[in-house]
């Protein structure tokens, strides 16, 4: 089984994969692009929800649990808009926040051993 390829189909195979290259990369450029924007519009809104000592906190957490944060971060977000929690929320109003979400979300992993 042998395969002609002109030099010209040879060419166009790989401006066509070349273009679909660019256009993956472009993508993912866009892509980054978005994501920075929406944290830094997340960051300027917590900025504005917590006072600096609670803002340290939560990012404090991040760095430990940064799925807990993030479910924190968004919930705060979505309770400001709404009007349902009284702004700037300080550290000890945080801190029992996230003691709540924590015991709701923390898993207790139990180990047996069965003898035989």
């Amino acid at each position: 089984m042998s395969y002609d390829i002109s030099d010209e189909e040879l060419e166009e195979i790989k401006r066509r994969k070349l273009l679909e290259y660019q256009r993956r990369l472009a993508e993912e450029e866009r892509r980054r692009q978005l994501e920075k924007e929406l944290e830094a519009r997340k960051r300027a809104l917590l900025r504005r929800i917590l006072t600096p000592k609670a803002l340290e906190r939560l990012y404090n957490v991040k760095l430990i649990r940064p799925d807990l944060a993030s479910y924190v971060e968004d919930q705060l977000i979505a309770l400001a808009q709404s009007g349902r929690i009284p702004l700037p929320i300080d550290d000890d109003t945080l801190k029992r926040i996230l003691v709540e979400i924590y015991s709701q979300t923390r898993r207790d992993f139990k180990i047996r051993i069965k003898e035989k």
